[in-house]
């Protein structure tokens, strides 16, 4: 969180963050995506790269799905998490 918050000190048009979840205990990892969400909610623009495909699709207004370097995905979060594919391969389903 102390990241995220140096991140935004200069008041950036654009934050990019890279596994913001990374080690970090559950419900942890539920606040930091809840602050994210809030974030962008109040129009900073988020780039977000996560393995938490779950958590990162939940608050995604556009995805990409990445395999080895290569997109094989894309679409709003909302339609990669109801993807059949995604749901087998990332979301345990």
């Amino acid at each position: 969180m102390l990241a995220v918050a140096r991140g935004l000190m200069s008041r950036p048009k654009l934050l990019m963050l890279d596994e913001p979840s990374l080690g970090l205990a559950p419900l942890l990892v539920k606040e930091i995506f809840d602050i994210i969400k809030r974030i962008h909610q109040e129009g900073m623009t988020v780039l977000l790269v996560e393995q938490n495909a779950f958590a990162a699709l939940k608050i995604a207004d556009y995805a990409y799905v990445l395999e080895t370097g290569k997109v094989v995905l894309q679409g709003t979060g909302e339609e990669l998490l109801q993807d059949e594919r995604v749901k087998k391969a990332y979301l345990g389903e």
